[in-house]
């Protein structure tokens, strides 16, 4: 088989290791392909060299796609989200100043609580609270929406600013913003640096939340189905491989390297790990399943989760959910994931949507070969998301 070079663009990341992983561990090799992997400065820039041409694939935020395919923010090409990279991920801090204000209304960093987190957020903010995002159609924003909306926090004056992940401890640390929402490893970058302390997990607001997608140009992915079969096929060898615990050393090591996130493999581990320390106190705080790439169908693009992130972007554009619910069906594209990935060892769920929010214990599920079964994937509200059905 003759190896094909695929430019491939993404943000430095942890839950860019599916990409990163495929190709140092020879997963692209095996389906021949090699990955030539562009590390980009922001997500406008990842997203660009996506939809003019300049890369054939990108690690991209899930609600980017979305947005695009409803006429939101100003890059219309059509993008198809094959697979999910990561599920959760993000994490919430705040600065410094905040940090000390919580401190001394004896609040106890839980880390589990987003209720409670907010309440006390919201008794001792001072003026506007200014938050920090990766970019304004990503989950980071969705998530925040979503928390301040059902909690103390909605009488607050919020700002989101956008900021790219590896500036996040620095514009904390100058109080350019007051808290941030972020994808790892940048949270802890900033407890490390003195800047702040980590307040909550966005899995505390969404317990199973589609983080990152494998995107790709819908017209690329017609023209070159088999290309994209051994892409998608490399990346689910890559998550699967990642999702073992004995692969964890190996993986923080790898993207520790200068040519990737250039951080300390410590740092990359706490993620992995789910082992944080939140604070200067070194105060240490576990979330299981902090970022996920394999289990639970964490790499299925589950229609009912692009509904729920149109659903809410048409919320904030003052546009119609029903309408962009279904440009949303049209770009996780569940029919390639069929398509690419059946008759290899991924067991593909029996259906291409459901009620999000709705699973409260590990629930097994009709799947091709009988062995899947989904993780909890609550709200922390407790509500949960219907999506419109379509014809």
């Amino acid at each position: 088989m003759r190896t094909v070079s695929l430019p491939v663009a993404y943000m430095p990341l942890v839950d860019a290791a599916p990409l990163i992983i495929a190709q140092e561990m020879g997963f692209a090799e095996t389906e021949g392909i090699a990955l030539d992997l562009i590390a980009a400065p922001s997500w406008s820039s990842v997203r660009d060299m996506l939809a003019f041409g300049r890369v054939d694939a990108a690690h991209l935020l899930s609600p980017m796609p979305v947005a695009m395919a409803m006429g939101l923010g100003g890059v219309q090409t059509p993008i198809s989200a094959v697979s999910v990279l990561s599920v959760n991920g993000d994490i919430i801090g705040v600065s410094r100043a905040l940090e000390d204000r919580l401190r001394e209304i004896a609040f106890d960093f839980d880390f589990a609580d987003a209720a409670k987190a907010a309440d006390a957020l919201a008794k001792v903010a001072d003026g506007t609270l200014v938050f920090g995002v990766p970019f304004p159609f990503s989950m980071h924003v969705e998530l925040l929406r979503y928390w301040f909306e059902g909690t103390d926090l909605k009488d607050c004056r919020i700002e989101v600013r956008t900021v790219p992940p590896p500036l996040m401890a620095q514009a904390l640390a100058e109080g350019d913003i007051d808290a941030f929402c972020v994808g790892e490893p940048w949270g802890s970058v900033a407890v490390d640096r003195g800047a702040g302390a980590l307040l909550l997990p966005g899995k505390a607001i969404w317990a199973f939340a589609p983080e990152k997608v494998l995107a790709v140009r819908t017209e690329w992915a017609e023209t070159e189905p088999h290309l994209l079969r051994r892409l998608m096929r490399a990346v689910w060898k890559a998550g699967r491989w990642l999702s073992q615990e004995e692969s964890r050393t190996t993986t923080s090591e790898i993207l520790s390297r200068p040519a990737y996130l250039d951080v300390p493999s410590e740092l990359i581990d706490r993620a992995l790990s789910g082992r944080f320390t939140i604070s200067g106190q070194a105060e240490q705080r576990g979330v299981t399943d902090f970022v996920g790439f394999h289990r639970g169908a964490a790499t299925f693009p589950w229609r009912s989760q692009a509904k729920w992130i149109a659903h809410r972007l048409s919320l904030a554009n003052n546009l119609s959910s029903d309408t962009a619910q279904l440009a949303a069906e049209q770009v996780f594209r569940t029919d390639l994931y069929r398509r690419h990935l059946g008759g290899t060892e991924a067991d593909l769920p029996g259906a291409s949507e459901k009620l999000e929010g709705a699973i409260r214990h590990p629930t097994a599920v009709a799947s091709e070969k009988g062995r899947m079964s989904l993780l909890p994937d609550m709200f922390f509200d407790g509500s949960v998301f219907e999506p419109m059905q379509s014809d």
